[in-house]
């Protein structure tokens, strides 16, 4: 049987397909019809560009409905889907693409020049709102395509993630793990025809891809598609939406926003909050101003979702809820016994959500997954008494700020490189508004000329942006346990603190 995830989909459409699956909120309804006659014309042009089942397919552009259409057109074609972060820059780009060998890259006109120097061997295509390279050379072409049959484990993704000396790391995401996971979802969170999701969200994350996007499709339901969060167009749509997904600075924005009301809020079936954690305050805050509670799931880029608050019973702050059907999860001590409730370990899961292993990466995969499947996720937790994992730290270092995961070593060996550095940690800060806020902490040579102004300015263009640290602290020293490694417990609590001077 064809395990493509695009059959998968096309099972589930609604049975009259000029419903529409889209709506651009001022403009265009794309219907499901629409959507599967432009995928089908992609798909022919990625393969008359040479691309063979297998291959990857890299894509950076921003969010249209377009772009939708070319997710599916991989998957039709048997390729390999690559979102990329809007934001990377250059010398990032340059590592995605030497690492993963794209047959294509599609990006926006205003990145053609660098793709295409730093993309020699593939073909770089552009596409936008209004078109593009893509989207002509798929005109004329034939409106239907015959869907690539897949192997459950044949790959259809590739997400990079960060690794634990810095290197991004790229976790091979099967048609399998998937489609496991969104049929988990649907069900879990109730999913139905009926349904209007309000997608503010990336659209080259998991939570945006995969969650949001998976979910409308297995359901035959519609999304109303925004290209970006902005709180008060959110709230005036809400009488509009069945269900809104988001990371906790969705929520903080929407509290902080005059029109955000419970009347605009009473149409809404369903609030879904993760990619980072949802603060107790946020979470009682919404209670009061809505009368709804915040559903907190627990995802990772290498298995999907793993945990959900239950959609009918108890959703408890602080907590993301019970393992999804068909997904395990165990927490060990450091002798790697099971835990008892309210005794932190390590969290690890197995299931079919979990990912075939890192890109080009075996010995990272055997560390990472064990010989019976089980997925060391990095994180730490307990159990409630009620059965709920509660995430309590990562004990990989890394920084999550509005959703998306940062790795300090990037930043810490650019600062480093600046004259007048004489090292710098960079670590995360709670926030409000983004969950954790960058910040770097330097120690400079004597005499130097570094303002804090100046580092940031050196990072803006050399890396994404929401890498870029909001604070610099100028520092004597870094502080150092008996080993010689830097403490950045310490320092997160000096700046937390307040302390100025780290």
């Amino acid at each position: 049987m064809d395990a493509n995830l695009y059959t998968l989909f096309e099972r589930h459409f609604p049975d009259e397909r000029s419903q529409p699956c889209l709506v651009v909120p001022g403009g265009a309804a794309i219907g499901y019809d629409a959507l599967d006659r432009l995928s089908a014309q992609i798909a022919h042009a990625l393969v008359a560009a040479g691309c063979r089942p297998g291959d990857r397919v890299a894509v950076q552009v921003d969010k249209h409905w377009q772009v939708l259409a070319l997710y599916l057109a991989s998957l039709r074609a048997g390729l390999v889907y690559l979102p990329l972060n809007t934001a990377y820059q250059r010398g990032e780009l340059e590592y995605f693409f030497a690492d993963a060998r794209p047959r294509v890259v599609v990006c926006r006109d205003a990145m053609l020049g660098v793709c295409a120097t730093l993309a020699r061997d593939a073909t770089v295509l552009t596409l936008d709102a209004h078109g593009g390279e893509l989207v002509d050379r798929a005109a004329g072409l034939p409106e239907t395509f015959v869907t690539v049959p897949r192997a459950p484990d044949d790959l259809a993704a590739i997400l990079y993630t960060s690794g634990t000396t810095g290197r991004s790391k790229g976790a091979m995401l099967s048609h399998r793990n998937l489609a496991s996971n969104a049929l988990a979802l649907v069900e879990a969170w109730q999913f139905n025809h009926g349904d209007v999701l309000l997608h503010a969200l990336p659209v080259y994350h998991v939570h945006g891809l995969f969650v949001a996007v998976h979910c409308v499709l297995l359901a035959g339901a519609r999304m109303l598609w925004l290209p970006r969060f902005d709180a008060h167009e959110v709230a005036a749509l809400l009488p509009k939406s069945t269900v809104l997904m988001g990371v906790p600075t969705f929520y903080t924005r929407l509290l902080a926003e005059p029109s955000f009301t419970r009347a605009a809020a009473a149409h809404v079936r369903l609030f879904v909050s993760g990619s980072a954690p949802l603060l107790a305050e946020t979470f009682a805050a919404f209670e009061a101003r809505t009368g709804q509670r915040i559903l907190e799931r627990y995802g990772l880029t290498e298995t999907g979702m793993n945990t959900s608050n239950p959609y009918a019973g108890p959703r408890l702050a602080g907590t993301v809820g019970p393992p999804l059907p068909g997904v395990e999860v165990r927490i060990l001590d450091e002798r790697h016994a099971p835990c008892a409730p309210g005794v932190v370990g390590a969290i690890e899961v197995r299931g079919p959500n979990v990912f075939r292993g890192y890109w080009q990466m075996p010995d990272k995969t055997r560390e990472a997954i064990d010989a019976d499947g089980w997925f060391a996720t990095g994180d730490l937790g307990s159990w409630s008494a009620e059965g709920y994992v509660v995430i309590s730290g990562r004990a990989k270092d890394l920084i999550i700020s509005g959703g998306l995961n940062i790795y300090p070593k990037e930043i810490e060996e650019r600062i480093d490189a600046l004259e007048g550095v004489v090292e710098s940690a960079v670590v995360g800060v709670a926030d409000a508004d983004f969950g954790e806020a960058v910040v770097a902490v330097v120690v400079a040579s004597d005499g130097h000329a570094l303002t804090e102004a100046s580092v940031i300015a050196s990072l803006r263009g050399e890396i994404a942006h929401f890498k870029v640290p909001k604070r610099v602290v100028f520092a004597l020293e870094l502080p150092r346990n008996a080993m010689g490694k830097v403490q950045k417990n310490a320092l997160r609590e000096k700046l937390a603190g307040g302390t100025a001077s780290a």
